[in-house]
């Protein structure tokens, strides 16, 4: 099975799990001090993604399990939630209590075309998933999707040793790395640490216009403009 494969597998299985990560529970807590320094960080970008609003539509691509789409909501007429795992989707479903203003919809990203443009595309620990072989056709796919004059919001992770589980490493190639689940299984998938600078010009030249900046341990963050 090839990496791209093995990462929608991976995250297919880690879905009813994939939570424990973000609310530092079970092989992911750190302990009072370090949980506390990441919500607080976690917060720093949420409130950064608030202020974007309010738009109409927004797409939100490799939506997950809700955590997100349920801040893109708070600012949003409209979201339409894009997934290659309908396990995640189901989720993230039954934690918006089946919003009625979300549309989901199960593709793969490396394979899926918008069929209209947004006022709001988002991504969040998404593009250090995506190769980077291929980071410059996903972009382009988002800038179609993103009306003139819309705006981009990502945020993804920095490479820190406390962002994962206690048996897991953050270490691994350039851009691969191996996971493991809570059951044991282990998948090797894409993950790539950006720093601001090489984000902001991966955006530039995808035709945006990029504000990138990092809190002090575990997020990059990025609101671009088309």
């Amino acid at each position: 099975m090839d990496t791209l494969h093995q990462q929608i597998e991976y995250y297919r299985a880690r879905a009813g799990e994939y939570d424990e990560w973000f609310y530092r529970l079970g092989r992911y807590d750190q302990g009072p001090e370090l949980n506390q320094r990441w919500f607080d960080e976690a917060e720093t970008c949420m409130r950064r993604l608030r202020s974007i609003g309010p738009v109409d539509s927004t797409l939100e691509l490799a939506a997950g399990t809700g955590i997100w789409t349920r801040e893109l909501l708070k600012i949003s007429g409209s979201v339409t939630a894009i997934d290659a795992s309908q396990e995640v989707l189901a989720i993230n479903r039954e934690k918006l209590g089946s919003a009625p203003n979300v549309k989901y919809e199960q593709a793969d990203l490396f394979a899926w075309r918008p069929p209209a443009q947004f006022d709001l595309v988002s991504f969040t620990f998404w593009l250090s998933h995506v190769p980077r072989s291929h980071a410059e056709t996903f972009l382009s796919m988002v800038h179609a999707a993103t009306r003139p004059g819309g705006t981009v919001w990502t945020v993804d992770s920095l490479r820190a040793s406390t962002s994962t589980a206690k048996d897991q490493s953050v270490d691994g190639t350039d851009m691969f790395q191996r996971r493991i689940l809570n059951d044991g299984r282990t998948f090797e998938i894409v993950k790539i640490y950006y720093r601001v600078e090489e984000l902001t010009e991966l955006f530039r030249r995808a035709g945006f216009k990029a504000e990138v900046a990092q809190t002090p341990t575990y997020f990059v963050y990025a609101v671009a403009s088309r």
